[in-house]
């Protein structure tokens, strides 16, 4: 078996042989830099769409060997997984249980990675992206360049073999890329919260909260969590870290010793200053923090602790929150039409994140519905009914969205929608909840569920229901 720590920036890898499973974003970005590097790269996937035909072509146009459709595996000295394929996917046990080395994306990245570039990780059920984008463009106020990678759309490996200079990277890390990792040591690291997903994915709630919990792992200086969320203080707690890194946590309430949070609408540093057993350092207003929600205000903090825990003075905190430009379909203002917003979160694609979306508005039509990824929806509906007047279901679990909405507010308006034609059912969708709501209401797009079993992702989710609340206003 050859030597894994062989592969560094900048190593040889002639004689390799590296298999490469999936011919996504992450899987096309690995082979390539396999493929840079020397590596003798073999491509397999299941499918066979458009985009992996093109993608495939301009592998093999690079020296890569790419099968679709696979239906065998052959022998590797290494092998680089999809995020997309769970741990227990036949083709992953395959190379476990002949004993081959398997590496996500994020630890070939990390391995080729330029080691004077520290990276902040971030990761949680939810707020993933808008805190890596709060954090990354705090760090921009300081004067730094920085790079938002990861799950956030720009592959990590990509970033670490551009040519170009960072100063850091701000790598936003979703579960599903955290099975195979091993050697990251970041300087600083969050978990925002813990809520059921991707359950589907790793089979109990337990394993998924084991993985996630991996972002920790090997800490250098700061490994900060929710303290409104015990699930996270545990994590740290258990937590293996550099010796010397320090449990920081984030509160929306008033913060103790090595704590950020907020007092009297400032929010402040207990953590990072000098004198903080008896002193709090200023950092930024709430009313910095836009679009505001109480949940936006918690991903504020986590940005500020990760950015104060690489040194960024207190005065870029306020001025990186201001100049930060949400992503789209999160908390997004589409219209305000006769004193009724259309808000898209389509991006709320499970419980935890559409029940504080919801909890934010009053009034509230909601449209929820989609594929609950093996989700018990009866929190969500027990925790928002209150604040809803009125809800519109479509997608593949509607009718029990409905059923638990029936039995949780018997008095609640329901419309279910039974149309399958992604674009019809949204206009849909838009047109009755539109029929139900008055002056001073929230239409809300927060579904708690996954996108796939209609449309193509959440954006297109978002998009279609942008489209059809401007259509004929």
């Amino acid at each position: 078996m050859k030597d894994l720590d062989q592969i560094a920036r900048n190593s040889d890898l002639k004689g390799w042989r590296v298999v490469v499973l999936g011919i996504g974003v992450a899987g096309f970005a690995c082979a390539d830099a396999l493929l840079r590097a020397g590596a003798s790269v073999t491509v397999l996937d299941e499918l066979s769409s458009p985009e992996g035909i093109k993608r495939a072509k301009i592998l093999e146009t690079l020296g890569a060997t790419v099968v679709l459709n696979a239906t065998e595996l052959i022998e590797a000295d290494l092998v680089v997984t999809s995020p997309g394929l769970p741990p227990s996917h036949p083709w992953i046990q395959h190379y476990l249980n002949a004993e081959t080395p398997i590496w996500g994306e994020l630890e070939l990245a990390w391995r080729f990675r330029n080691p004077k570039v520290p990276w902040l990780m971030i990761s949680g059920t939810n707020g993933k992206t808008t805190t890596t984008l709060m954090t990354d463009s705090i760090l921009k106020a300081a004067g730094l360049k920085s790079k938002a990678i990861g799950n956030i759309g720009f592959a990590a490996i990509d970033a670490v073999t551009d040519g170009q200079t960072y100063d850091v990277f701000v790598v936003e890390v979703g579960v599903q890329q955290l099975p195979f990792v091993y050697s990251i040591s970041p300087l600083a690291s969050v978990i925002l919260n813990i809520a059921p997903d991707h359950i589907d994915h790793f089979g109990t709630l337990a394993e998924y909260q084991r993985v996630k919990a991996k972002t920790y792992q090997n800490t250098v200086v700061a490994a900060i969590y929710n303290d409104e969320d015990p699930a996270t203080i545990k994590m740290v707690e258990d937590a293996s870290v550099v010796e010397g890194c320090r449990a920081v946590g984030f509160t929306r309430k008033i913060p103790a010793r090595s704590m950020v949070g907020v007092v009297e609408d400032l929010i402040v540093d207990r953590a990072f200053i000098v004198e903080r057993a008896t002193n709090a350092q200023e950092l930024a207003s709430v009313l910095d923090v836009h679009p505001y929600a109480p949940h936006n205000v918690s991903n504020a903090l986590a940005a500020a602790a990760l950015a104060r825990a690489f040194g960024v003075p207190a005065s870029s905190i306020s001025i990186g929150l201001r100049e930060f430009k949400p992503a789209k379909h999160r908390i997004e203002l589409i219209a305000e039409i006769n004193g009724v917003k259309f808000i898209d979160d389509s991006k709320a694609t499970n419980s935890h994140a559409a029940i504080q979306s919801i909890l934010a508005y009053q009034n509230v039509i909601w449209i929820g519905g989609g594929d609950a990824k093996g989700q018990n929806l009866m929190d969500l509906i027990k925790t928002t009914a209150g604040n809803m007047k009125a809800a519109v279901l479509l997608g593949k679990d509607r009718v029990e969205i409905y059923q638990l909405l029936q039995a949780a507010a018997p008095d609640l308006p329901i419309t279910v929608i039974d149309e399958l034609n992604p674009k019809v059912a949204m206009e849909q969708v838009v047109a009755q909840a539109k029929m139900y709501a008055a002056s001073g209401d929230t239409v809300l797009l927060a579904p708690g569920c996954a996108s796939w079993d209609m449309f193509e992702n959440y954006s297109h989710r978002g998009d279609l229901f942008a489209t059809s609340v401007i259509a004929k206003n």
